[in-house]
């Protein structure tokens, strides 16, 4: 039977304008309507939440408000015969912790088609360490593989190495036996980065030339682009021919300044990445190979733990660029223990 209330990370805008973030409790009444209710058990910490945790206008408009664009946790309740109550699932991104209330919660309830069955291989506390950050990294491979962007083709650069899908991307590709090179701009993780399988690792000025070439000396057969801006304009004018840049974020800045000869003399491919809205039958495919032969090794090294209490100074840190690798909030840990095959 299911709770009158739960607990949750509820953001609220006060009648002068100030955006608050407090733990309170709501009635289940009040989730979205959906086939799906899911007891959480873990969620993340990603920076389109932290966005919309200070009441970021692109990213939520409306109030009150529960971020969190990941969440794993059992099935407690169904309304479609292909989920049975006690499924272990996981759900990442749609408009969930956006215009629809999201997983920093005890109880999420979502449409039954933007559920995941945990595949085999991963449990429900490693789903949450991968997440957005590290769907959107699988994505990122993906992408390049579609684009015969094979090991044996060359250097392959990830920018914002760092970061939740930098690091997550370097250690997926060192898995599959790519020659990479981690770009970031702190010093303090270049052990990590190394750790992760990295062969070189470049500060941001390498892959940010501000000339007017068109065209700079080919050195990448593929690269995965984490920040945007002018990198994401370096990264596609020194690419090999017949590369592919995945482009996934836009923290250094959306423009584009570029001509078209990467595209007509090299034929480089810009391959955009969206990890919200993708295929149903893509995003299943990628969570597989994340379980599977994809799976980072050493999950732990990249995650860091904390509670809905202690989620405030994590989010200050997301936004200033603190966070390296990833933040998984518990929810429930316990629920690891309802999981038929244990966690």
């Amino acid at each position: 039977m299911l709770p009158a209330a739960f607990r949750c990370y509820l953001v609220t805008k006060e009648p002068e304008g100030h955006v608050v973030g407090r733990i309170a409790d709501r009635p289940m009444a009040e989730l979205p309507a959906g086939e799906a209710t899911i007891r959480v058990a873990y969620s993340s910490l990603n920076y389109k939440d932290a966005l919309a945790a200070t009441g970021h206008p692109g990213v939520n408009k409306v109030f009150p408000h529960i971020p969190g664009v990941d969440a794993a946790g059992i099935v407690a309740h169904r309304g479609v015969y292909e989920l049975v109550p006690g499924d272990r699932v996981l759900v990442t991104g749609f408009d969930m912790g956006a215009n629809r209330w999201g997983g920093w919660a005890e109880y999420v309830r979502v449409p039954q088609s933007w559920v995941v069955p945990l595949p085999a291989g991963l449990s429900l506390r490693e789903s949450m360490m991968l997440g957005t950050a590290g769907f959107t990294a699988g994505l990122c491979v993906d992408a390049l593989q579609r684009h015969d962007v094979t090991p044996d083709r060359g250097e392959v650069v990830v920018t914002g190495a760092s970061g939740g899908v930098g690091s997550m991307a370097v250690a997926i590709l060192a898995r599959l036996g790519y020659h990479v090179v981690a770009v970031t701009g702190k010093p303090s993780a270049h052990e990590l980065l190394q750790s992760l399988g990295a062969r070189e690792i470049l500060g941001r000025e390498a892959v940010d030339d501000r000339g007017e070439k068109p065209l700079l000396s080919g050195r990448w057969a593929g690269a995965i682009d984490t920040v945007g801006g002018n990198i994401l304009s370096t990264l596609l004018r020194s690419c090999r021919h017949s590369g592919c840049v995945a482009a996934c974020g836009l923290t250094a800045g959306h423009q584009l300044r570029l001509t078209v000869y990467p595209f007509i003399l090299r034929a480089v491919t810009l391959a955009g990445v969206d990890a919200a809205w993708c295929a149903l039958a893509l995003r299943h495919e990628v969570w597989r190979r994340l379980a599977g032969p994809w799976k980072p090794e050493g999950l732990e090294r990249l995650a860091q733990f904390v509670t809905l209490e202690s989620l405030p100074p994590r989010i200050d840190d997301i936004l200033a660029g603190r966070i390296t690798g990833r933040v998984v909030v518990e929810i429930d840990p316990s629920l690891s223990e309802h999981s038929p095959a244990g966690d």
